[in-house]
């Protein structure tokens, strides 16, 4: 018989998992259907509404992605050191992060409204005159809550990295009932439009962060801030936070950043397309729902067993996730396509519109739940043990060759419109997996600790 491997010194039981994805799941669950709500709500506008905001939010995701991959830098950082018990490091580690993230969020900030109109017009290029306005005034006024989602998500992934993922979900809660209430009151009671989106979506965000700031403050949490209003950067620890960072949101962002070139190709194919893209991309969010929570875990706890030098707990621990996550996307797809009639009408979608969307999401549905693993936990476990460099590169490179190349191909020259954009997707995913595996296989990775 095989004898049974002792796993009573590792750092994460089953409970420990558990207490740690399942709030994860519920986060993700609330964040996704502050969407949906959103879409659904602004439907009632009228399709232009729902084109224009969906644009802009693509605008906001890539921020919100160069912001996350920031914090991944300092949640790796500080989980390294306590993986080997530098608390005092690890606190240093999170104040540089909080700080430096603000900073850079704010100077974003100043150049969005200075640039508005050429971001508007150089990324979206020609679509409807109603598109357009509904997008600036949306634009106009949720780009106020961009220091504020820099600040909110440098404060969840600290407090994620000490084992807290139940804060966050808190928070993440508050901010559903604030844009909920908010939208009923903006869009339905005062039918502001657009703007009656982002009204609530802005208030959301300064509270979370508000709210998020005060509780890092407290020193009785094993992770916290300095209370100060002086910045005083320690460089060698901001550097080893950007060592991961960077090239974490060099990946995010150029990957956004193909899905925004990829919808000025959309654009032209007509509000419809734009339309069933929007609805199709909130919808598929939902489905790949348990992965986005998993691979949010896998940073706190892979980075703690990287810092204590133990690579046969990481080993153990990726495979468990990985299992973990095929699990959880085969139940919510399931769950996804008993509903599809009713997503339908949700959104209010005209025949044409409803056919193309429901072709999307059970395409994608399918695909998520053979391929999303290992093309997005793998590359978790080479951020969190410091192997970012690889991740950038292969993920840059299949985005531009399959993502962008095969979406002109696939969708412009043969004609397949909106669905050639995401038969490109997923022929994307399946290289990154091919690349990943490979990588993991080869094991490099176990040696890019960077404390």
């Amino acid at each position: 018989m095989k004898k049974k491997t002792d796993r009573s010194h590792y750092l994460f039981d089953n409970k420990a998992l558990l207490i740690l994805i399942i709030p994860l799941v519920f986060e993700q669950m609330i964040s996704v259907s502050m969407g949906i709500v959103d879409s659904a709500m602004i439907s009632r506008v009228g399709e232009a509404a729902v084109s224009g905001v969906s644009l802009v939010d693509n605008i906001m995701i890539l921020l919100i992605n160069v912001f996350s991959a920031l914090a991944t830098g300092g949640a790796v950082v500080a989980g390294q050191y306590l993986g080997q018990k530098r608390e005092k490091e690890a606190c240093d580690a999170s104040t540089q992060l909080v700080w430096f993230v603000t900073i850079c969020a704010v100077v974003i900030t100043i150049i969005v409204y200075l640039g508005h109109e050429l971001i508007l017009n150089v990324v979206f290029g020609k679509i409807d005159q109603d598109v357009m306005a509904n997008a600036k005034v949306y634009l106009l006024i949720v780009a106020g809550s961009i220091p504020f989602i820099a600040l909110y998500n440098a404060g969840a992934a600290i407090f994620r990295t000490r084992g807290n993922s139940v804060l966050p979900m808190g928070i993440s809660f508050l901010m559903l009932v604030i844009n909920v209430a908010g939208n009923a009151i903006c869009i339905i009671g005062l039918r502001m439009g657009a703007a009656g989106v982002a009204i609530p979506t802005l208030l959301a965000r300064i509270a979370a962060a508000v709210l998020i700031l005060i509780l890092l403050c407290n020193e009785n949490n094993l992770l916290h801030i300095k209370k100060s209003w002086r910045y005083r950067p320690d460089w060698p620890m901001v550097r080893k936070i950007l060592s991961i960072g960077v090239p974490n949101g060099m990946e995010n962002s150029m990957f956004q950043l193909g899905k925004i070139m990829v919808l000025s190709l959309v654009s032209t194919f007509g509000t419809f397309a734009i339309a069933a893209n929007a609805v199709s991309t909130s919808v598929a969010l939902f489905q790949i729902l348990p992965g986005i929570a998993v691979s949010l875990a896998v940073t706190p706890v892979i980075a703690r067993c990287v810092g204590v030098g133990d690579y046969e707990q990481v080993t153990y621990y990726t495979k468990k996730l990985n299992i973990i996550t095929y699990a959880g996307l085969l139940i919510m797809n399931g769950f996804v396509f008993l509903i599809m009639p009713l997503i339908t009408k949700i959104y209010h979608l005209s025949a044409q519109t409803a056919q193309v969307t429901e072709r999307i999401i059970v395409f994608h549905g399918i695909a998520c739940m053979i391929i999303w693993p290992v093309a997005f936990i793998l590359p978790g476990t080479f951020r969190a043990a410091g192997d970012v460099k690889i991740c950038m590169i292969i993920s840059i490179v299949s985005m531009w060759i399959f993502r962008i190349g095969f979406s002109y191909l696939l969708a412009g020259y043969f004609g397949l419109g909106v669905f050639g954009v995401w038969i490109s997707m997923v022929i994307d995913w399946t290289v990154r997996a091919i690349c990943f595996l490979v990588r993991y296989v080869g094991g490099k990775w176990q040696k890019a600790a960077i404390v």
